[in-house]
């Protein structure tokens, strides 16, 4: 069964390129809300085509809005018998898998230009620690789409990946936490600790004391960058986890991969006092996806 995964790409759009960013972006939410609005009130959905729609986008992406307001108002709308309209807030763009491309640096794609649609490259951080994007990137592409997150322009490429379920007995259990980042045992009791909890509170201790140095300094930029460091480090360090656990797994047969309830996990996680600032800092749920999801491409499920 094919599993469906968004691969995040930090954008580093030139300024001209964020003023083409925002403004695609406003309009695109504009056309979506008009589109639902419009079948809301006929209560069905739209025959538009691209040329009845007034958008300062390319007529492609003029076609993925429309393709999207409907989905928004049969899923939503429809669903709830009229009583739910969702109404766009968040700009976003969305181009289809035929109008982008990318290389190693840039992602290329068009932008209503001077009353033209014209394709402009945008300056990407595609190559990762260990090529992990490029990767996954090799398998068939879906949509495109462009958000703007914390002053960040982020790219969302969704990704579909062909995998082969796993058709075993054998189970894994997986508990995360903070003085071992991970426990794994299997069910004829094998146990392996992945991660190294020391180290991960030495760094936490070391960014948030450089944090505070900035902070009184009201160093803003210098802030943002760190902060930037951190969520890198700490995302590389549950990549780390994940592919070890998951090798650990397909190692001994595994099947399946339990992950313990993390509904809770702050509040049952034992911790001491002065664990507590890295425990309300850590995503366990972040490295419980990324389980999941390297698990799913090797055939094991979660």
């Amino acid at each position: 069964m094919p599993q469906t995964i968004t691969v995040k790409v930090k954008l580093l759009p030139t300024k001209e390129q964020i003023m083409l960013l925002e403004q695609s972006s406003h309009e695109y939410i504009k056309v979506i809300n008009a589109l639902v609005s419009e079948m809301v009130e006929a209560k069905k959905s739209t025959k538009k085509s691209t040329k009845d729609i007034e958008a300062n986008i390319p007529s492609a992406v003029k076609n993925q809005a429309i393709k999207d307001a409907k989905s928004v108002f049969s899923t939503k709308v429809k669903k709830s018998k009229y009583k739910i309209v969702p109404i766009l807030k968040r700009p976003v763009c969305v181009w289809n898998n035929q109008n982008y491309s990318f290389d190693f640096t840039h992602i290329s794609i068009p932008f209503m230009v001077n009353g033209k649609s014209t394709r402009l490259k945008v300056r990407a951080l595609l190559i990762d620690k260990y090529n992990r994007n490029f990767e996954l990137l090799k398998h068939k592409l879906g949509t495109l789409r462009i958000t703007k997150k914390s002053a960040k322009w982020i790219a969302q490429i969704s990704v579909t990946i062909p995998t082969n379920e796993k058709t075993g007995t054998k189970i894994l259990g997986v508990d995360l936490g903070l003085k071992v980042p991970a426990v794994a045992i299997t069910d004829d009791d094998k146990v392996r600790f992945f991660g190294n909890g020391r180290q991960n509170k030495f760094m936490k201790r070391k960014f948030r004391s450089v944090r505070k140095k900035l902070g009184e300094a009201k160093k803003l930029n210098a802030l943002r960058q760190l902060d930037d460091k951190e969520q890198r480090w700490m995302q590389d360090q549950d990549h780390k986890v994940s592919r070890g656990i998951v090798d650990f797994a397909t190692d001994n047969n595994i099947s399946v991969i339990r992950l313990e309830q993390l509904t809770n996990i702050r509040q049952t996680a034992r911790t001491s006092r002065k664990n507590e600032k890295n425990l309300h800092t850590w995503s366990f749920h972040r490295l419980a996806q990324f389980i999941e999801y390297k698990a799913t491409l090797v055939g094991i499920k979660v």
